[in-house]
Parts: C-alpha cells; structure tokens; sequence
C-alpha cells in the first residue's frame, strides 16, 4: 500500500537531461488534491526491471520512447507483459507517427517530446489518480 506522504513514480530514459526534465516537469507534486511524489531514475533495461523486480509500488512509470538501446515502447510491453498489475506507463514520443506503437505497447498515455509542460502533469496526474483508487 502506498504512503500518503508520496507516491512513487518511475522515470526510465538513457539520456540522463530527459530524466532531469521530466522530473522538473512534474515538480514536487502533480495536483494539489495528491500526495507529493518521489522520482525514482533507472537508464537502462536491466535497472528497470531490477527495480521492478524488487516489488516497489509505484503510482506511474514514465518511459522515453527513444531510449537506447532498448527503447521504452518494447519495454512498456514487456512490462505490461510479464508484471501482473503494473503501475499506469507514459510514453515520451518525438514523432506523432510513433503512436501506433504506443497503442502496441499497452502503455496506458503517451505524451509528446518536446515535454509540454501542462500536459505532462496534467496527464500524470490523471493516472496516478486512477492507480490510487484501484490500489485503495
């Protein structure tokens, strides 16, 4: 069960100024009617699922599309795939034609990159509301 002092979110990405925008894009918290969150990095596919592995219960995972060399849609799926009950995914995607693969991945949002700065909380937000009731 989740603290109400933080919630937990996951940010996966290679390029260590994607994860510190992301995590200057959320801030200290995403909507005033929820708890802080606490940010947690992985770069790389084997931190990620070694963080997922230790049972963590994260309110939302963050993912960059683009990652290399493993990329954040084929993990989305994966994690979709192989954790039963996993938090909400957002994709970063750079181009618009990518969304197909998005849907493929069962990430539950994508957001664009460039991060927008308003639709990125606001889309957090959104999720890990829905992870809070499911989990309640």
């Amino acid at each position: 069960m989740m603290s109400d002092a933080t919630v937990k979110v996951l940010v996966f990405s290679d390029d260590r100024l994607v994860r510190e925008q992301i995590r200057l894009t959320l801030g200290r918290r995403v909507a005033m009617d929820l708890p802080q969150i606490e940010v947690f990095e992985v770069a790389t596919q084997g931190a990620l699922l070694r963080t997922l592995d230790a049972g963590t219960d994260y309110a939302l995972m963050i993912f960059d599309g683009d990652a290399q060399p493993s990329g954040g849609f084929g993990l989305a799926h994966q994690v979709k795939e192989e954790y039963a009950d996993s938090a909400p995914i957002m994709l970063l995607v750079k181009r618009e034609a990518d969304a197909w693969l998005a849907s493929w991945s069962r990430a539950e949002a994508v957001t664009p990159f460039p991060i927008d700065p308003v639709t990125m909380p606001e889309q957090a937000a959104h999720l890990i509301r829905a992870r809070l009731a499911q989990v309640a």
